[in-house]
C-alpha cells in the first residue's frame, strides 16, 4: 500500500495534535508513552497515553475497510517515516525521556515500537536487519575455519 499525500497529510496532523497536547517546557514531568492505534474497519487513527486516556484522533480515508493481511506491517513503515522526518517535534514533547511511540491494533496488542524519544536510542527497522543471521553465521563460520 502506498500512502498517498492525504493520508501522509492526516497523519502529519495527527502527531502535531498530540505535540500540542504536550508542549515542551523546562518543567516535563509528565511519564508516559504514545499508543497509536489503527483500525482497518474504521480507518481510526488514535492516539493514547499509558493510561488509555484519548489524546487524539482521525479518519484515514484510504485505510476505511482496508481488508489486506499485511495491514499493520505497512503502515508500520509508513509511520516510522512520518515519525522520523517529524524528529524535531517529536523528540521535543513536554514528556520524561525516554518515552516511546507503540503501533497498537483493535484489541490494544502491540504489534510494533515506532519510535523512541531519547537521545541514545534508535529503532532499526527490520528491512535492515534482514538476512543478518546469516551473514553473522558466515562470517562466524570462516573465523572458525581461520582459527584452526
Amino acid at each position: 500500500m502506498k500512502a498517498n499525500e492525504q493520508t501522509q497529510q492526516q497523519i502529519e496532523r495527527a502527531i502535531r495534535k498530540i505535540a500540542q497536547k504536550f508542549p515542551s517546557d523546562e518543567d516535563t514531568s509528565i511519564l508516559t508513552d504514545i499508543h497509536l492505534r489503527a483500525s482497518q474497519d474504521s480507518g481510526e487513527l488514535l492516539a493514547f497515553d499509558d493510561d488509555v486516556k484519548e489524546i487524539t484522533r482521525c479518519v484515514v480515508e484510504e485505510w476505511i475497510d482496508n481488508k489486506d493481511d499485511n495491514f499493520y506491517q505497512e503502515i508500520t513503515t509508513l509511520l516510522r517515516n512520518i515519525l522520523k522526518r517529524m524528529r524535531n517535534t517529536v523528540d521535543n514533547l513536554g514528556i520524561l525521556k525516554p518515552y516511546s511511540f507503540t503501533l497498537e491494533n483493535d484489541d490494544r496488542e502491540n504489534i510494533a515500537e515506532l519510535y523512541v524519544a531519547d537521545d541514545e536510542t534508535i529503532i532499526i527497522d527490520g528491512d535492515l536487519m534482514e538476512g543478518l543471521d546469516k551473514d553473522l553465521d558466515s562470517f562466524f563460520d570462516k573465523l572458525m575455519k581461520e582459527g584452526k
